[in-house]
Order: C-alpha cells, then sequence, then structure tokens
C-alpha cells in the first residue's frame, strides 16, 4: 500500500505571511510542468510569474521546463496560519488523494477531500450578509431567536468547502472562528465574526459595507488570475405570508456577473424539477446595481436571497442543514457550469 504525506495550502484567511528560509531547488522530471512542480512542493499557483522569472533561461518555447535541469523554487508564503494541517493518507490508487484540514469548518466538517482541481485556475469571494454586532433579519422559531446571518454563514462555509474540493482558490470575508459549519435546526446568534482577515466589524452599515467590499477589491487586484468571482448570500425578510423562491441579483453592466446568475439559476430550475416535479419554480435573475456591494465591488458576482426567514415553508428551507447542504449544492453546481462555459 502506497503511502502519502500531502499538504495542500488553501488561501481562505490570511493572517500573517510566513516566509520560508532559503529557495529550493528541484529537478525537472519527464512529465513535470511548471504547475504540478508547485503543486508538488506545495506552493500556491499565484507564484507561477514568480518561478518564471527565477528560471527564464532555463525554460523552453511556452514556458516548459527540461529534463534534468535544476530549478528554482519561489520563496511561498504560507498566508493562512491556523486554518492549514499536514494529514497523512493512505491510497493505493496510481494518483494520489489529497486531504486539507481547516479548522474554520468546525470538528466534524474540517477535514476535506481534494476530489479534482477542475477549478485550479479560479478565485472566489464568499461574502454571508451582515455579521458581527449587525445579525441581519431576525424572527422566533419555536420562541428562540434566529437570525439571517446565521444561516447566511453556514450555507456559504458548506459552499467554500465544496469549492475547495475541486481545487479553488476561496476566501471567506465574514467568518466566525467559533462557529464552522454546524447541522443544528437552531443557530445560536453571536456577534463576534470579524472580517477578513481578521477586522472587527463596525457598527454602522456604510462602513461595514465599505470594508469587506475594501477587502474583496484589494484581493482581486492582487491576483492575475482572470476568473474571479464573488458569492454573496443573503436571507430576505418580509411579510410572513410571503413564501419567496431563491433568488438573484447582478450588476446591470456586468455580462459575466448575469451569465453566473443565469447558470445558477438553471442549476435551481433542473433541481427543483427533480425534487418538485410538481411545484413550479419562480426564482429569477435581475440587475440592482444599487445596492452598495454591488456597485462597488470589482469582480463579477452574484447577490443570492435564499428565502424569507419570516414564513414557515422558506424557514424549513433554511432551518434543516441538508436543505442547506442541498443549497450550497446546487449553487456549487451553478458555479461549475458557469466556469466550465468558459471564462
Amino acid at each position: 500500500m502506497l503511502k502519502y504525506y500531502v499538504a495542500f495550502l488553501i488561501l481562505l484567511s490570511i493572517n500573517t505571511a510566513i516566509g520560508q528560509s532559503a529557495n529550493k531547488i528541484v529537478i525537472a522530471k519527464s512529465g513535470d510542468g511548471v504547475y504540478s512542480l508547485l503543486r508538488i512542493n506545495d506552493i500556491d499557483l499565484s507564484y507561477y510569474d514568480e518561478f518564471i522569472k527565477l528560471n527564464r533561461t532555463n525554460l523552453i518555447s511556452g514556458n516548459k521546463l527540461i529534463i534534468g535541469r535544476a530549478y528554482t523554487l519561489p520563496t511561498a508564503k504560507k498566508d493562512s496560519v491556523s486554518d492549514f494541517k499536514t494529514i497523512k493518507i493512505e491510497n493505493t490508487s496510481i494518483k494520489p488523494m489529497v486531504k486539507t484540514e481547516i479548522p474554520l469548518f468546525g470538528k466534524e466538517y474540517s477535514a476535506i477531500t481534494i476530489k479534482d482541481d477542475s477549478l485550479k485556475n479560479t478565485v472566489y469571494y464568499l461574502i454571508s450578509g451582515h455579521g458581527g454586532p449587525d445579525p441581519g433579519a431576525i424572527t422566533t422559531y419555536n420562541s428562540k431567536l434566529i437570525a439571517e446571518d446565521e444561516y447566511a454563514y453556514d450555507v456559504t462555509l458548506r459552499l467554500a468547502r465544496k469549492l475547495i474540493s475541486n481545487g479553488a482558490k476561496v476566501y471567506i470575508i465574514v467568518k466566525d472562528k467559533n462557529d464552522g459549519i454546524r447541522d443544528e435546526r437552531i443557530l445560536e446568534v453571536d456577534y463576534d465574526e470579524v472580517c477578513y482577515p481578521d477586522n472587527e466589524i463596525p457598527r454602522s452599515q456604510k462602513l461595514r459595507l465599505q470594508q469587506r467590499t475594501q477587502a474583496v477589491n484589494k484581493l482581486y487586484l492582487k491576483h492575475k488570475i482572470s476568473y474571479q468571482r464573488l458569492i454573496v448570500t443573503h436571507v430576505d425578510s418580509r411579510n410572513i405570508n410571503k413564501n419567496i423562491d431563491v433568488f438573484f441579483y447582478h450588476h446591470k453592466n456586468s455580462k459575466n456577473g448575469k451569465r453566473l446568475e443565469e447558470h445558477i439559476l438553471t442549476s435551481f430550475k433542473k433541481k427543483y424539477a427533480e425534487h418538485q416535479p410538481n411545484r413550479i419554480y419562480s426564482g429569477s435573475v435581475s440587475s440592482r446595481s444599487g445596492l452598495y456591494l454591488i456597485k462597488n465591488t470589482l469582480p463579477p458576482m452574484v447577490y443570492i436571497e435564499l428565502g424569507n426567514i419570516k414564513n414557515k415553508k422558506d424557514q424549513k428551507r433554511i432551518l434543516n442543514y441538508e436543505n442547506r447542504e442541498a443549497l450550497a449544492n446546487w449553487i456549487h453546481n451553478g458555479l461549475l457550469m458557469d466556469y466550465q462555459s468558459g471564462n
């Protein structure tokens, strides 16, 4: 039985940059490419350009490696400090299974199998609505307080976990280090969420929105990857009798945002047709450029309303953890469809 000791670097929450002490030299073997060489040595793919600069004289047309030639690896900075661990994995297949552990997802969900690298050239920014001093829409269920930010955050974590399993680079902009993914119906309301990387969330709504917008835009400009997307999740608050299907907003001038939205909508329609064939899905896509995040963030984005927290039917959608998992799965399917359709 083959034993693999592997580590997978995920950029989830940057706390401090930790540099390696010296550049490592490796010898290119048959089948090696720049990306595979970086991956094998636990260096994030965003260091591709730095690798090229360091080894320009040892590359041939198309930035290809020469078998048997020595190459200098970039000095990688591991940006995620507390969210990363190395796990020993045993595997008998030809291709090793890669796993990572991210404590932010909670004890039951911290271990993640990296199933493939189908999203290796993507960056996703995930923002769950409200957080910190602002719980968002609130109501009671069985005499207990429930709040929008807790349920939007749970769906967001579940979505992040799926994206990571496909090799995507994921930034969770609003995060709670204590909560993780939770399977309870009543998610306890707290006020200790922070904004990326670890900033206290201000009480002012305008300052909160500016804070998360600046976090996303700064990261967006840092990355040279062309496919970067922002996913914002909220739970609406309307009249108690108003049952709504999941619906989506995008910026009116963003073709990529609209396309992203439509792929997620298609995913939801297919799943509703499969699981509730006698029910018409009434979710929709539309532009709404007046919302601060839609107006001011740089990546193509989709703004998702998951349901009405005050409506009993919609409460079933968000209170049942299996439904929250399904919501994350259906959004994830739409994101895969969007990337695979051409970026």
